[in-house]
């Protein structure tokens, strides 16, 4: 009989003193609460969520739409902070299942907290755009994912400091394994820092189309902490290591103002003195003329016979177009053509091509 006896006393035992003090009836009732928070949240997300987004999208105002949509997924976490609140007003607050759901409140009313801010900076960070004007886009970028990594980093401080751990020495004890770490993510920081220093230095940003030598050219589509997205011009992204562009040269095609002209024109040796010198002239005084054209004491312009070719009479062509566009480039450098066609072909000169001349004896 005593056997029995320590049984039941035993088993009075686990379910009066369960789990850290807690009863497994205590337990139970928690495990329910949490079930029905569930319950609650979703019939809350189905009803009261879609009625407040109603009104809401009736303002007729993007922000506060956006606002409300990145809202919602924290606002879901509503029932289940009251249904715990709720609990604990029925708890004793010196018992040990009061200690663990106040605690177990603050942690959800933290969490709310700060995850309502993380997620309200996704629509308000169309705010800093203006920030844009001073700084960079890429920047503003960091600049924004910076203080998203800042609140998420500073609300887990604050669910630790709920339950009693200090971050102090949390931080302290992980210097040493941050040194065996940082050991082995050299790469890791590398990238970091080469990443700040593109930002600082201003070398390309996004929208740019830069020539990085030999890896790729193409767009910049994004800056980040470990890589740059770059968009070649087939449409195929390609990610490249940040620490790439402090070894290489890199060419930031959209930083230069206009786009040159390099053409040799070779006319044939039929062509005579008087005929080369009107050519040249007529070429030179419709690039003077073009607005399409930029000459001056910075970017000169070029019309002259070159030399004396295998099979021509070489002309060098050298200018620069008033424009950075790739498509006007085009059309620029076709009407150029054309015009040198008509001149070329109005002083009855022809243009020359590869030939070669045999002489036999008789």
């Amino acid at each position: 009989m005593d056997i029995f006896k320590d049984i039941i006393d035993q088993i009075q035992l686990v379910f009066s003193k369960g789990v850290l003090g807690i009863g497994l009836i205590d337990l139970g009732l928690i495990v329910l609460a949490t079930i029905f928070a569930i319950i609650i949240r979703s019939l809350f997300a189905k009803i009261v969520v879609k009625k407040i987004k109603a009104v809401v999208f009736k303002t007729g105002n993007s922000m506060d739409d956006a606002l409300f949509d990145a809202l919602i997924p924290p606002l879901k976490l509503v029932p289940i902070v009251l249904v715990f609140l709720f609990i604990t007003l029925f708890t004793e607050i010196d018992s040990t299942l009061g200690i663990y759901l106040q605690k177990i409140n603050n942690t959800l009313s933290t969490i709310f907290i700060f995850w309502l801010i993380h997620q309200a900076l996704f629509p308000l960070s169309s705010l800093f755009k203006s920030l844009e004007k001073v700084f960079s886009k890429a920047q503003v970028q960091w600049l924004t994912k910076s203080i998203k990594y800042l609140v998420i980093f500073l609300g887990l401080v604050a669910v630790l400091e709920v339950w009693g751990i200090k971050i102090g020495p949390v931080i302290a004890g992980l210097g040493l394994f941050g040194v065996a770490v940082a050991l082995g993510a050299q790469d890791l920081f590398k990238n970091l820092i080469s990443g700040i220093m593109i930002l600082l230095e201003k070398r390309f940003e996004i929208g740019d189309v830069i020539d990085v030598t030999g890896h790729t050219e193409g767009t910049v589509e994004h800056i980040g902490f470990r890589s740059t997205l770059i968009r070649k011009f087939d449409s195929t992204p390609i990610s490249i290591p940040n620490h790439i562009f402090a070894e290489v040269p890199v060419i930031n095609l959209t930083d230069r103002k206009y786009r040159r002209i390099n053409w040799i024109i070779g006319l044939e040796y039929s062509s005579t003195s008087k005929q080369l010198k009107e050519i040249t002239s007529l070429i030179r005084s419709f690039i003077e003329s073009s607005p399409d054209f930029v000459v001056n004491e910075d970017y000169t312009l070029m019309v002259r016979v070159d030399k004396f070719n295998d099979s021509s009479i070489d002309i060098i062509i050298y200018g620069f177009t008033n424009t950075n566009n790739w498509k006007e480039f085009l059309k620029i450098k076709e009407d150029l053509a054309i015009k040198i066609k008509e001149i070329v072909e109005g002083n009855d000169c022809n243009f020359a091509f590869p030939s070669r001349t045999i002489y036999s004896d008789k």
